[in-house]
Formats: structure tokens, C-alpha cells, sequence
């Protein structure tokens, strides 16, 4: 490779690696991870946090290093060999997801690719513009709102009628997933990467690599997938694939180039050259549905000559079969092209780039045939399996065989007309209709009432699903993540769960009027559905608190309530935990009196109050003791002041909020031998702590957090300036190549919104993790904003 680069002309770019090599096997994806954060976990006070969780090693690191590394960890050969019949069925078996930003055209690619295959019998636009809506938009809200909120699974089958190399030509079966492209519905995209075998990464002609586009690059990089890369929206104004290319090469950081040229700019994009075959290709007929080929126009020949030495330059720095043929200088031809772009995708070295418009119903088919001459077949692509005795063992490389045992994960949780309906892959062996299976995470048996195959929202039953397929169950119970098996104790291997990110942002609700059952129905069953959508009642306000990855994401399921169980809500804030404390020691006396016709009450308590500390030990911050001697009180009635004294802490005296920080020291008192009782020096110890209190110097204080935030550098000054605005303390800051991590302390009362700001100042680019530091009091002006308001609600 080194003489290859040699022989590259200067302006070249560098050989580059696109991705950093895996320390060790990720328990949250079947194949080797690429990367791994840190993750914090919030204190009970947290409302926000943008941290993803840490991937859990589920092997052992080996010994040896890499270019000062651990090395990756290797996993087992496959045990069963797959058949004759399997190679030959796999080979025309794909298994791709359509990803993009928001607003690229997934879910407009989607619908073309499904009519020229024959699965829908016309096209119908995004947002219901025609009352029908596209075909994998197939609930009501997305049809209103032109976004994909649910991922959505397909299959089709598509005839190569022309290709370089003749045997890859014939029928396909392609099994597709359209995902969302919006940040907040990131966990679609997640688990549907988490089991496809390639990808389909739309781009915008105009707009190019977006925020989303980084995201969902990041996700593919996690699970290892393959992309082609389809820049749409050829035809409109200001379209500049040049720039789109350079952004995928700079920004995302890996090897491609065009394997076709277009024909015309804007609004007179006609059609393009394909490189691979030396051809023009032209979409003619009824929504573009013949696709014509003939000589390349004269006037487009030499920008077409330019772009085909571009392409075997950039495949020669990645595959060494090409860049030996190049070497010879020779003429390479396109079968050799066509061999080399398969490779170098397939490697994750190289992206092929396609150009089109998918609503002028131009060059979609050769995103079809780029699908399936280019993409990894299931055996191409393998899937690993942790052993569950030994999780830490080597893991083991899957089969996709009919022959072996059934290894299968549900990935996908719905809840269907029939039932719950869940979505599997299956990796290893046969899933059957009426089989007996095994749940590996709880060892259940259950039986397959019914198995389908999905299109949208409808579905076609089927007998059985070999491997390397995608298919749903009816009437089977279980958890997003979980393995199935159909031989005894569950195989002895699981498929571990995808990787779920945390939450970025909490809302309280609650139901406008009477609450029902459907309100609690609702969001168990959400919460079944999606990882990322977290309900818990928060302790102190008894607020229902939802938690999600954005407003859009809690707004969709908002409305869901109120359509699906016909629940209508109201949000809020919710609650900061503020606390009350004093800060200097002050003695108490006091007595508590009372005399209504009969026996009174009386008791008398003598003692102080004083700041404290946090037990590290305990982790308490209040505490009672006492140190009466003489009998003054009786012993009997200790635990009643010890009770008047927690009475006390929950509500505070300045604004309501819970007390903290403050050490009780009863020394001393009196009782009355028939008027003193349990309730008497209960409410004793009441009254003298809030008579006492507000002499101790009181401070109203407030959860500080840990924020770290890391963004591209050109985004430094607008990150500090946005947390200075939020009155945080900055702690420290680090500058790499690239990029910075700024670390600051900041009032959780002052994150509120900060996710949405932060990605408005650095373009989508910047995430930041929040921890819970220590309560700190608030500034007195804020503090005496708090007192009035309170005094307002008493």
C-alpha cells in the first residue's frame, strides 16, 4: 500500500482510519465495537442528561497491545458451516435501513423503492398532501406532522438486470427499515442499525451532512454497518454534490467518492453517468418507472473521465487488489471497479456515492442495484453471541444456517390489534409457527402462536424464517433485548441488548381531570415500547415525572395519550429539589403548653440546633441526639422529640422546601406528670425548631451540577458565552485536535433548556453529561425572590 500511495498525485488525501480500533468486544451489540464513552449517573435531583451510557465489557481485555492499545478480542469460529443451500439463498438476501437527517427524503426513497419493486401499486407523498400518505408513514400523527416517528419494516424483491460482474446479476429479497431522522427518536435508529446488515445514508443535495448525519454516522461506526451514501434532492436550487462529497470525506471521515456524475444542475438534472459502467442512465415513463441507457453525451464526457480516475484513485489508497491493477498502469475495468467499491464497503473502508432525486422519480433504481451489488450478505456481515455461563469468555461467532440451533433477538417491542407484537431477527437456525421457543433471559418456554412478515402496518403470515431474516411474532411476551432459543436451557448463548441512550430532558404531567386507568395503561405500555421514555413519580413534589430525548419526543407521546387512550394531559417544570439549612449554631428553650378542660398538654425542651455536615458513611445530613441526664425528661418521650424534630425538617420555614444540613441536640427539659404525653413533647420539638430557626442565619440552597460539555472548537467561544449566561462557574477547559471538553459547575434551576441551546449553537455537533455535585446556597436576591412567592401561596 505504501508504493500505491506513492504513485497518488499530491493533493491526495492521507490514508485515514475510520474508526478507532475496538479495546474490547461491547456486551451492547453482536458485533466488535468501535468506541465507548463514559458515562455519569445522576444524583436522585437530576432532571436532565445528555450522557450516553457506557457500553459494559463483556469480555476479557487480552494482554497484548496494539500500537500501545489492548488488543481486540477475537472472537470464536463459527461451530456450524453453512449449506450449500444457505450460501446460495443468502446471496440474494439483504438486509438494510434507509438513515439520514431529518428531512432528507428516507421516508420519500422509501415509497419509490417500494413502487418500482412492485410492493405498492402507486406513490404517495409524506404529510398526506394526497389523504393517503406514504406507505411507511403509517401512523396518524406522521402523516399530520411529515416526520417518521416509528421505524418501520419492509421487504421487496429486486432484478439486477445489468451488472459488471454476471453473476451478481438476478433476483434479490431485501428487507427494509425506514428510521426516523429526527434527534429525539435516536433509539430507532439505534436498534434498527443494531440488527441490519448495511445502510442506505440519504444526504441533501443542498443542505449536505447535517447534525443527524453525524449522529447516525456514529451509530453506524458502533454496530460496524456498511453504507452506500445517496445524495438526494439532485434537482434543486443550489444542489452542489461537490461540497456533499468533500463534507462526507472531511466531516464524517471516511474514504468515498462518486460512482456517478449527473447530467444537468438544478432544475435540468436529467439523468447521470454511471462510472462502473461507462454509461448515461436515464429514468423515462410514468413516474420514472423505465430506466434507458446509451452513450455519455459529449458535453458531460470529460467531467465523467475526470470523476472515473477520482473513483480508482481513492478505491487504490483502500484496496489492495485495485492499487496493484493500477500499478501496472493499465486499464482497469469495471468489473475490477465494481469488485474493489464491494470490498472497501464491505471492509468499512469506503462509501460509495450515488446521486438522485427522489421525488423527480430520478435514479433510484441504481440505489437499488448499488443495495445489492455492493452491501454485505448476512454470511458476509457475522453476528456474535456471549457464552451465559461464561460471559466473559471469547465470544462466539454465529451461523447463518438453517441447520444450526435458533439464536434470534427481539429488538422491537409494538403494541399490535392481536397483541404485542414483537420484532426478531433471527442470526442462527430456524424460526417456526407453532415452535416451542426459549426465553434465554428468563428460561420461559413459550409457544410462536403466529409469525409474519412485516410491510408497514400490514402484515403477511408465514410458516418459518431461516436465518439472516427479519420477521414478527404475535402473542409472545418479553423485553426489548432479550435471545431466543429453541433448544433446551436456551442454547447457552444470548444476543445482548442494544445500546440505549439516556435521557436529555423531564417533564411533570398529569391528566386534565379525573385521572382513569387508561392514564397509567398508557405509559406502561410506552415505556414497554421505547427505552429511551422513563417514568417515576418524584418523591418530594408526588410529581409523575416523564423523561425522553427531547420536547418533540415527550410531545409526541402527549398527543398519543390523548388520541390512543383518549387521555388528555397537562405538563410542566418539574420541580428542583431546593433545600433549606441554617448556618450557625443557636440554643433553644422552649415549652410547649396547653390547658382545655382536662388533661392538658405540656412539654418542655432545652437544647440548640447546629449545622452539619454529610455523614459519608450514613450519607444522612440531619440527626438527632440527645444528651438529657437527671430524668428531666422521661426516656419514653425521647422518640416523640425525635419525631416533632423530622415533622419539622420537611417542610422549611423560608420557602417551603425540605430542610437539610442540621443536627438536633436536646440537653435538657421538663414534664408534667399528667399533662405531659407522646403528642406534647412531639409538638414541643416542632416549636422550637421553627422558633429557633429563622435566628440561624437561614439559606435557601440549590442542586449544583457537574456539566461537561465537548463540541468542535470553532463552537468554544458560543458554548462558554451560553454558560455564562446560565450564571455557571467554569472549572476547566481542554483543547484537542478537533475539539474541546469545558467542564462547569451550574444550578440545575439554570439547565432547563439547555439541551435545545446547545445544539442550536454548535449545529447539532455538541452533548454534554450532567452529575449531581453538592447543594450550594442561592444568591440572596434569589433567595428573596423565593420567600416572597412563597409568602404569596400561604
Amino acid at each position: 500500500m505504501l508504493r500505491t500511495l506513492r504513485r497518488l498525485p499530491a493533493a491526495s488525501a492521507p490514508l485515514r482510519a475510520t474508526a478507532p480500533s475496538s479495546r474490547a468486544l461491547a456486551s451492547c451489540t453482536c458485533r466488535p465495537a468501535t468506541s465507548s464513552r463514559v458515562s455519569t449517573r445522576l444524583a436522585p435531583v437530576q432532571t436532565f442528561n445528555t450522557t450516553l451510557r457506557a457500553f459494559t465489557t463483556s469480555t476479557r481485555a487480552l494482554s497484548e497491545t496494539v500500537d500501545g492499545k489492548p488488543a481486540p478480542v477475537q472472537p470464536l469460529p463459527a461451530l456450524f458451516p453453512c449449506t450449500e443451500n444457505d450460501k446460495k439463498r443468502l446471496t440474494r438476501l439483504r438486509n438494510v435501513g434507509i438513515s439520514a437527517h431529518i428531512d432528507s427524503g428516507k421516508t420519500t426513497l422509501t415509497e419509490r423503492i417500494l413502487f418500482y419493486t412492485g410492493r405498492i401499486a402507486s406513490i404517495h407523498e409524506v404529510r398526506g398532501r394526497d389523504a393517503v400518505g406514504a406507505k411507511m408513514d403509517s401512523m396518524e400523527l406522521e402523516r399530520e406532522k411529515g416526520i417518521t416517528i416509528q421505524s418501520a419494516a419492509t421487504f421487496a424483491d429486486w432484478n439486477v438486470q445489468e451488472a459488471e460482474v454476471k453473476d451478481m446479476e438476478g433476483k434479490y429479497a431485501i428487507n427494509i427499515i425506514d428510521t426516523p431522522g429526527h434527534v429525539d427518536f435516536t433509539i430507532e435508529v439505534e436498534r434498527a442499525l443494531r440488527v441490519l446488515d448495511g445502510a442506505v445514508l440519504v444526504l441533501c443535495a443542498v443542505s449536505g451532512v447535517q447534525s443527524q448525519t453525524i449522529t447516525v454516522d456514529r451509530q453506524m461506526r458502533r454496530y460496524n454497518v456498511p453504507r452506500l451514501s445517496f445524495i438526494n434532492k439532485m434537482d434543486r436550487a443550489g444542489a452542489n454534490p461537490e461540497r456533499v462529497l468533500n463534507q462526507i470525506r472531511h466531516k464524517l471521515r471516511i474514504k468515498a467518492a462518486m460512482v456517478q456524475v449527473q447530467m444537468g444542475e438544478e432544475s435540468n438534472f436529467n439523468g447521470v453517468v454511471d462510472l462502473v459502467k461507462w454509461k448515461a442512465i436515464y429514468n423515462e415513463g410514468e413516474k420514472g418507472i423505465k430506466v434507458t441507457s446509451g452513450e455519455i453525451p459529449a458535453e458531460f464526457l470529460e467531467a465523467a473521465q475526470a470523476k472515473r480516475a477520482e473513483l480508482i484513485e481513492t478505491l487504490a489508497e483502500v484496496d489492495d487488489e485495485l492499487a496493484d491493477a493500477w500499478l501496472e498502469e493499465r486499464e482497469i475495468t469495471g468489473a475490477e471497479i465494481a469488485a474493489a467499491i464491494r470490498r472497501a464497503t464491505i471492509a468499512l473502508k469506503f462509501t460509495p456515492v450515488f446521486l438522485g432525486s427522489a421525488l423527480a422519480n430520478k435514479s433510484v433504481q441504481s440505489v437499488l442495484d448499488g443495495v445489492c451489488l455492493y452491501l454485505p450478505t448476512p454470511e458476509e456481515a457475522p453476528a456474535h453471541a456471549l457464552s451465559v455461563v461464561s460471559p466473559h469468555d471469547p465470544p462466539q461467532t454465529l451461523s447463518p444456517t438453517t441447520e444450526a440451533p435458533l439464536v434470534s433477538l427481539a429488538f422491537k417491542l409494538e403494541e399490535g390489534r392481536y397483541g404485542q407484537l414483537t420484532y426478531v431477527r433471527v442470526y442462527q437456525g430456524t424460526l417456526k409457527k407453532g415452535g416451542v421457543i426459549t426465553n434465554v433471559r428468563t428460561g420461559k418456554k413459550v409457544k410462536v402462536p403466529r409469525l409474519v412478515r412485516m410491510h408497514s402496518d400490514e402484515m403477511e403470515d408465514v410458516d418459518s424464517i431461516g436465518a439472516g431474516e427479519i420477521c414478527a411474532m404475535f402473542g409472545v411476551e418479553c423485553s426489548s433485548g432479550d435471545t431466543f432459543s429453541d433448544t433446551p436451557g436456551g442454547g447457552g448463548y444470548t444476543m445482548t441488548s442494544m445500546f440505549v441512550p439516556d435521557p436529555v430532558i423531564s417533564l411533570s404531567i398529569r391528566p386534565k381531570g379525573q385521572e382513569t386507568p387508561n392514564f397509567s395503561r398508557a405509559l406502561n405500555r410506552f415505556q414497554k415500547e421505547d427505552p429511551t421514555f422513563r417514568v417515576h413519580v418524584d418523591a418530594e413534589s408526588q410529581e409523575t415525572i416523564i423523561s425522553g430525548m427531547g420536547e418533540l419526543h415527550l410531545d409526541i407521546y402527549v398527543e398519543r395519550m390523548k388520541r390512543e387512550y383518549s387521555v388528555e394531559c397537562v405538563t410542566g417544570k418539574p420541580r428542583v429539589a431546593f433545600r433549606e439549612t441554617i448556618t450557625q449554631a443557636i440554643p433553644f428553650s422552649y415549652t410547649h403548653k396547653k390547658q382545655s378542660g382536662g388533661a392538658g398538654q405540656y412539654g418542655k425542651v432545652i437544647g440548640r440546633i447546629e449545622p452539619m455536615e454529610m455523614d459519608e458513611t450514613t450519607g444522612k445530613d440531619t440527626a438527632f441526639e440527645s444528651i438529657v441526664t437527671g430524668g428531666n425528661i422521661p426516656a419514653a418521650y425521647i422518640p416523640a422529640v425525635q419525631k416533632g424534630f423530622n415533622d419539622a425538617l420537611e417542610r422549611g420555614i423560608l420557602t417551603g422546601h425540605p430542610i437539610s444540613g442540621c443536627r438536633f441536640i436536646l440537653e435538657d427539659g421538663a414534664a408534667h406528670q399528667v399533662d405531659s404525653s407522646e403528642l406534647a413533647f412531639r409538638l414541643a420539638a416542632q416549636g422550637a425548631f421553627r422558633e429557633v430557626f429563622p435566628k440561624g442565619n437561614p439559606v435557601v440552597l440549590e442542586p449544583i451540577m457537574k456539566v461537561d460539555i465537548v463540541a468542535p472548537i470553532e463552537f468554544q467561544g458560543s458554548v462558554i458565552g451560553g454558560i455564562n449566561q446560565r450564571k455557571g462557574t467554569i472549572a476547566d477547559t481542554e483543547v484537542r485536535d478537533e475539539e474541546f471538553t469545558l467542564t462547569a459547575e451550574v444550578s440545575l434551576n439554570d439547565m432547563f433548556g439547555y439541551a435545545s441551546q446547545l445544539r442550536g449553537m454548535t449545529q447539532g455537533k455538541g452533548e454534554f453529561t450532567m452529575e449531581y455535585l453538592r447543594h450550594s446556597a442561592v444568591l440572596p436576591n434569589v433567595q428573596r425572590e423565593m420567600m416572597e412567592a412563597y409568602k404569596k401561596l400561604k
